[in-house]
């Protein structure tokens, strides 16, 4: 066992020189763990935010010149005048989101309690503004209307009142949450393509032999691999969520920081692991990608980072439970976004051991088989 540990940590060290030496990874590692998290958090919002709004005002009363009035960033841009033989153009050129058309006597008919309506035109190939920014547009309008009228909310007239606590993310800032999950799914990618790389590295460029002929076993290759590449990760990881979301992006962490480590240990042994697998299964560098890409984006689709596992169908939801990165995605959030503990997410951290036992079998078997051939 002693000298098993020792070629272990020989032949770690050959593979972090190797990977250090290695300028494009190196650059993609450095990348995927800042800039990316910073441009991907920043860039992309599930809120509405500063979107397009145009308006055709038939009444230009008191009450339309309100409703105007009250579409304010940062939600919306201030709403632009549109004649109405410009708006087919400019809704097929996305110019505006939103186009609101105001009939003329609005305000009358208010008065007159003709239930006038108000037309609100919207763009839905961009969803999340559109779904989202229609409702916004619909409470602005009723309550600007009420305090024309002077009347009472609808609110006021029922007999209980909703009180809403919003905990872990009082203001619903999206990058809270896209910042972390930028992370996972960096993570993720990364440690496929890293192991992956190492094992057809070695074999395309014929330093495969040089193993082959050393008092190493096939084991004590694998597994250097994949710990050299995962703790590489794993610190790439530890300080991108300290530097960039912590102190760059500024985002609070909730939970303990050294029960994400160790859960991100036990998942990069996991994914790892696949990674060597997939390698194996794959001889040239090409179709290794091929490979490792639908492999990635089904893994990731269906983690929860992108969409709650709650609203996936039932099959897919059983089927999932049992991917780790499903619920390695579910510890993170736990973890550091509910201030979980050890108690709360041990279900999650025993699939991921039990799924990096199974990839790692599979890697080993067929990491022999492997070196069987070359030889």
């Amino acid at each position: 066992m002693g000298r098993w540990l020792v070629n272990v940590a020989l032949l770690s060290g050959k593979e972090l020189r190797s990977l250090l030496q290695d300028v494009t990874l190196m650059a993609l590692i450095v990348f995927a763990f800042t800039a990316a998290v910073q441009l991907m958090s920043e860039g992309v919002k599930a809120e509405v935010s500063h979107a397009s709004v145009a308006m055709m005002d038939g009444d230009h009363s008191e009450l339309s010149r309100r409703l105007r009035d009250a579409i304010l960033p940062p939600y919306f841009i201030a709403p632009e005048e549109i004649a109405r033989e410009d708006v087919a153009a400019a809704m097929n050129q996305s110019r505006y989101i939103f186009v609101i058309e105001i009939p003329p006597r609005f305000e009358a008919d208010v008065l007159a309690e003709r239930k006038p309506a108000v037309q609100v035109l919207v763009d839905a190939t961009a969803m999340t503004q559109a779904g989202l920014g229609a409702g916004y547009l619909n409470e602005i309008f009723v309550v600007e209307t009420q305090k024309f009228l002077g009347a009472r909310s609808i609110e006021s007239s029922l007999p209980i009142r909703v009180v809403s606590r919003i905990e872990f993310n009082p203001n619903t800032d999206s990058f809270w949450f896209t910042s972390v999950m930028q992370i996972v799914v960096n993570l993720t990618v990364l440690s496929i393509i890293l192991v992956g790389a190492a094992v057809i590295r070695e074999r395309e460029h014929g330093t495969i032999e040089h193993l082959l002929v050393m008092p190493v076993r096939a084991s004590e290759i694998a597994i250097a691999k994949i710990m050299t590449n995962g703790l590489v990760i794993l610190a790439a990881t530890m300080l991108s969520l300290w530097l960039v979301v912590q102190k760059w992006l500024g985002v609070p962490i909730a939970g303990s920081i050294g029960l994400f480590a160790f859960g991100a240990l036990l998942y990069l042994f996991s994914v790892t692991s696949l990674g060597m697998w997939l390698a194996t299964l794959a001889p040239t560098m090409p179709q290794f990608g091929l490979l490792s890409v639908p492999v990635y984006a089904i893994a990731y689709l269906l983690s929860g980072a992108a969409t709650p596992v709650e609203s996936m169908p039932e099959a897919v939801q059983a089927i999932v439970r049992f991917a780790p990165t499903t619920q390695f995605v579910s510890m993170t959030q736990a973890v550091l976004y509910r201030s979980a503990g050890l108690d709360t997410v041990w279900p999650q951290i025993a699939v991921v051991i039990a799924s990096g036992a199974i990839f790692l079998s599979l890697a080993l078997s067929r990491f022999r088989s492997m070196l069987a051939r070359q030889g």
